[in-house]
């Protein structure tokens, strides 16, 4: 177990300010033996927290939450902030059902002042939190923590944009772990920047400043020398991009450091205007394995601390089967390419990228744009793959109507982490890709069940349509239903005469397990596969459902929209309707974190569940007859 005495002394912000400042080093040693300890039990993202420690200590020691607004972009950083407000003895509960979030929620702690999940939105949070403040007469400050893979994304710097010319106390911590943002050229330079960012610096200004309010005339005297001292930099510093937006940079240092950060943090607070403070990190900082592959470790299941391996082997993913059957059909192909929003890795693509580097194109955290540039390669005569997770591809939907669907351009959509994802929590379910895709017109939607079937609707997407296609596939590795039944657009996969059970993806393994325990029950279930949610064999759904007389419609998504809403619909219209019909789905709601297990059975779409529903049916007859 991890040793960590000043750590066990901190239950709020406040104790933190308690401490002496030659303690502040220790404390960031014991939070990273503390999060490489039970990040390796829980699983989630161990590289970014452990890089980003002092950031948080330095926050919470200059600022006081949750009178200062506290933000962090993306959020997956701030394991950090959460055991110093409060939360260390439930973070043995992360990323768990009923557990801890592995992002900020506001409705677990009053210090996570908004939500967070996805990338890019946290200046435009900040500052429109900032904006609140004032107009309320609160004389608070507004942090948000931003990382430089989410200053890749488009919102960012709309915000800044608009936050540079609106003179708000507004600090944005640049927490740079990978890359720079503009170079200063020259010896000079260099060593300007470094005397900037050292701590002396800012006690010099401090004392000047002191001493130049004793006399009369101090301000004017104050607001001269640094017009001049600022003219000086500019000539020998080239600006930065945040300085020409309007903003007062204050950088780089050592986010490492926490007297450093500290000290940055002080000046901005003091300067009561937007700032930008440039923080360099080491991802992965305290454990040599993650600091040796930071990406590796970026987000991890349980693992062994010595050795760095998985606690639990895992077969092999639908995205890597996706990766392999697409780099497959480029190998005779040359037209294909692969586009991904700074997801190489995640979306299965690492060995596409490796063998056909000029037909890979990872845009950063930009679904709006990959969607839309993938429009143009189609328009270009080539077959764009854009491989993007369920929950992200969200922020294209405006793109996916303009650009794609009108002109009925032949752009694949590899819909990766469709349906529940697990741990992740609620900002990154996949529950609202069958809704939202459907509802475009001119986009086929294919939902395979088995890897087999994932290659082969591959393979269709990209010869055998003409338009938009969507391939969705879930999270994880295959279940008990195996081989590939994608020669039709719906399958019967189990004959039955009493009722009809439809579904499709990765659910329908619950679907299976419902029929058999109806079967146990001598109640004999038809199953039906859709491959193709768009456009299918009506009439083998027709007949089933007349045969008999009862239809339960099971899916792993949200209602409003769903597929079983629109086959009611049509059976309604075509008189077909069956006296006993039934939804079973995740209803109108976001889903938390667990296990995919766990949330099914608690949100009532595992087999059991449907077994249940289906068997309604026969009750209200019984009634009826009664």
């Amino acid at each position: 177990m991890a040793n960590t005495p000043i750590l066990d002394q901190i239950n709020c912000p406040e104790d933190l300010k308690k401490l002496r400042q030659d303690q502040l080093a220790e404390l960031c040693s014991e939070i990273r033996e503390f999060l490489i300890e039970n990040v390796s039990k829980t699983g989630g993202h161990l590289s970014a927290n452990l890089g980003a420690v002092e950031i948080s200590v330095g926050l919470h020691r200059v600022f006081s939450s949750p009178e200062d607004h506290l933000m962090f972009d993306v959020g997956h950083q701030c394991y950090t902030h959460k055991l110093l407000t409060g939360r260390k003895e439930r973070f043995s509960t992360l990323r768990q059902l009923d557990g801890l979030s592995g992002f900020l929620r506001p409705d677990e702690s009053k210090h996570d002042c908004f939500i967070s999940g996805h990338a890019s939105n946290s200046i435009s949070a900040a500052l429109g939190m900032a904006r609140a403040s004032r107009l309320r007469g609160e004389a608070c400050s507004t942090v948000c923590v931003i990382g430089d893979g989410a200053l890749t994304g488009g919102m960012v710097y709309e915000a800044l944009n608009d936050a540079g010319q609106s003179h708000e106390p507004l600090i944005i911590v640049f927490n740079d772990n990978e890359m720079s943002i503009g170079k200063n050229v020259g010896a000079l330079a260099k060593r300007l920047s470094t005397m900037r960012s050292k701590p002396g610096y800012f006690k010099l200004k401090w004392r000047v400043k002191h001493f130049l309010c004793r006399f009369p005339n101090g301000d004017r005297l104050i607001r001269w020398i640094s017009a001049r001292k600022n003219r000086i930099k500019v000539a020998l510093l080239k600006e930065t991009l945040f300085e020409i937006m309007g903003f007062r940079y204050l950088g780089p240092a050592d986010g490492n450091d926490i007297t450093a950060v500290c000290d940055l943090l002080d000046e901005a607070k003091s300067l009561r205007r937007p700032v930008v403070v440039h923080l360099k990190t080491v991802k992965g900082k305290g454990y040599f394995r993650s600091e040796v592959s930071p990406d590796r470790f970026h987000g991890v299941s349980a693992f062994d601390v010595i050795s760095g391996q998985p606690r639990k082997q895992s077969g092999i993913g639908f995205s890597d089967a996706f990766g392999a059957a697409l780099t497959a059909y480029a190998d005779t192909d040359s037209s294909i390419c692969a586009v991904t929003a700074a997801m190489e890795a995640g979306t299965g693509l690492s060995m596409f990228a490796q063998r056909f580097p000029e037909r890979f194109f990872d845009v950063g955290i930009a679904e709006e744009h990959a969607v839309t540039m993938s429009a143009g390669m189609a328009v270009g005569g080539l077959r764009p793959v854009c491989a993007i997770y369920s929950t992200f591809l969200q922020r294209g939907y405006d793109q996916l109507l303009h650009d794609v669907a009108i002109q009925q351009t032949h752009v694949v959509f590899a819909v990766d982490r469709a349906g529940l994802v697990g741990e992740d929590g609620q900002t990154h379910q996949g529950i609202f890709d069958v809704p939202y895709l459907t509802s475009v017109p001119n986009m086929t939607v294919l939902s395979p069940s088995t890897h087999a079937e994932l290659q082969t609707a591959l393979r269709q997407a990209l010869y055998d349509y003409d338009g938009p296609v969507a391939v969705r596939y879930p999270r994880g590795s295959e279940r008990d239903v195996r081989g590939d039944t994608f020669d039709r657009s719906i399958a019967l996969l189990h004959d039955g005469s009493d009722i009809t059970l439809v579904s499709y993806g990765i659910l329908i393994n619950e679907v299976m397990r419902a029929a058999a325990l109806l079967d146990a029950q001598g109640v004999k279930a038809e199953v039906v596969k859709l491959n193709c949610l768009t456009d299918f064999d009506w009439q083998v759904l027709s007949r089933s459902v007349q045969k008999t007389g009862r239809l339960v419609v099971a899916e792993d998504c949200a209602e409003s929209g769903c597929i079983g809403e629109k086959l009611i619909a049509r059976l309604a219209q075509d008189g077909n309707l069956p006296s006993f019909v039934r939804l079973v789905n995740l209803k109108d709601r976001f889903i938390p974190e667990g296990k995919v297990d766990q949330l099914y059975q608690r949100y009532g779409i595992d087999g059991s569940a449907i077994a249940a529903v289906a068997l309604e049916g026969f009750e209200v007859e019984r009634q009826k007859k009664a």
